[in-house]
């Protein structure tokens, strides 16, 4: 049963714009029309219980019941810090709606991590640069072919290389590289018991100091041959930091009835996988993994239809939900292999279904200015 998948994840900024028409911060509020002609007010005051946390935002539950996602990329994380944010306390936030997430990182927000030294005529060029490459963000559709997607992500690629090339300089000039001891101490090699053998230390000592020189000299390309020559040494320490999951770790809290017969051959056929992945022939392993996922499909119970729509945060209306669960039962019942046309026309139906509950639950998009929480304001510094 495989839900078609659209390339979402290529896209995902561009696709949350403000739905609603919101409460304005203040009298006077200037409005906006955006592309989807609903209008709203630029400066939005929202109070609502915190989701979850994810970076420098939150996904916040409105008290008018909508949902938000709120930036903090203005502000600093001693302030974040500061805030203490946690799941399920209630929070007030003041703010200006925006309609992509890629507008949250502007240029001024940008410019607050460069070098002090980057001249007046560098930041000219990088703020073109950087509202060019936001622009070709935007333009990424999910009805693009795969083509024109590559195509647009290299044009992307090139710029971030040409800011780069503008920023080396002063990046490189105020780099402080670690010593040796503490580059291999952040590995956690100690934490797992993991002893470097003296000759490989050694030798790993050199490299890297001879990669730092490289480095600072500004030779990219020999730099980077000998960071590859420094992970060489290091890779069978790292495969011993982060050894492969086992046969049985995999299957642990799976529900499968397989014959024991299919499961010493599923095994066997892991191992092997595992086995070409390490000696890096991608193409056994890509082999070898699909023998092992036509082999276990068959015995992957399919979630009910109760445990597949609890995975969302609306409720869908009676009628609906007596339409989508029928359409979920016909996909079940039909053969993946000989009937993925009309599962993926069946899964399409079911989607449109869902659309309209997606579009109305769709969080807006805020970009914070002042945050109160705990009875303490903050503002951006």
């Amino acid at each position: 049963m495989k839900k078609p998948i659209k390339r979402t994840w290529m896209i995902a900024s561009a696709l949350t714009i403000g739905m609603a028409v919101l409460t304005p911060l203040q009298a006077g509020a200037t409005a906006v029309e955006p592309t989807n002609g609903v209008t709203v007010q630029i400066e939005q005051q929202i109070s609502g219980t915190i989701k979850d946390i994810n970076g420098d935002g939150i996904n916040l539950k409105g008290k008018d019941s909508k949902n938000y996602y709120i930036s903090f990329i203005k502000f600093s994380e001693e302030q974040l810090a500061n805030m203490n944010l946690v799941e399920g306390h209630e929070i007030t936030v003041e703010g200006n709606l925006v309609e992509d997430y890629s507008d949250f990182y502007t240029f001024e927000v940008y410019k607050r991590v460069l070098p002090k030294e980057v001249t007046e005529e560098e930041l000219t060029k990088l703020e073109k640069l950087f509202n060019e490459k936001i622009k070709l963000h935007k333009e990424l559709s999910n009805e693009m072919t795969e083509e024109e997607f590559e195509k647009k992500f290299e044009e992307i690629k090139k710029i971030s290389e040409d800011m780069y090339k503008i920023l080396k300089p002063y990046l490189l000039a105020n780099w402080q590289p670690v010593t040796f001891e503490e580059y291999i101490e952040n590995y956690g090699f100690n934490e797992k018991n993991i002893v470097i053998e003296e000759n490989d230390k050694k030798q790993l000592k050199v490299i890297y100091e001879e990669w730092v020189k490289l480095e600072k000299d500004g030779q990219e390309v020999k730099a980077n041959e000998k960071y590859d020559e420094l992970h060489k040494i290091l890779e069978p320490y790292i495969d011993d930091l982060y050894p492969p999951q086992t046969f049985e770790e995999y299957m642990e809290g799976k529900e499968f009835d397989i014959p024991t017969e299919t499961l010493a051959k599923l095994k066997t056929i892991y191992e092997d996988a595992q086995k070409a992945e390490k000696a890096k022939n991608d193409e056994l392993a890509e082999k070898t993994w699909n023998e092992f996922y036509e082999i276990i499909d068959p015995f992957i119970k399919p979630l009910t239809f109760e445990k597949y729509m609890a995975d969302f945060d609306f409720e869908v209306s009676e009628a609906d939900n007596k339409q989508l669960k029928q359409l979920y039962d016909e996909i079940l019942k039909l053969d993946e292999k000989e009937e993925q046309v009309k599962i993926e026309e069946k899964w399409e139906t079911f989607n449109k279904i869902l659309d309209p509950y997606f579009k109305a639950n769709k969080e807006i998009l805020i970009s914070a200015s002042k945050v109160t929480i705990n009875g303490q304001d903050y503002l951006p510094q």
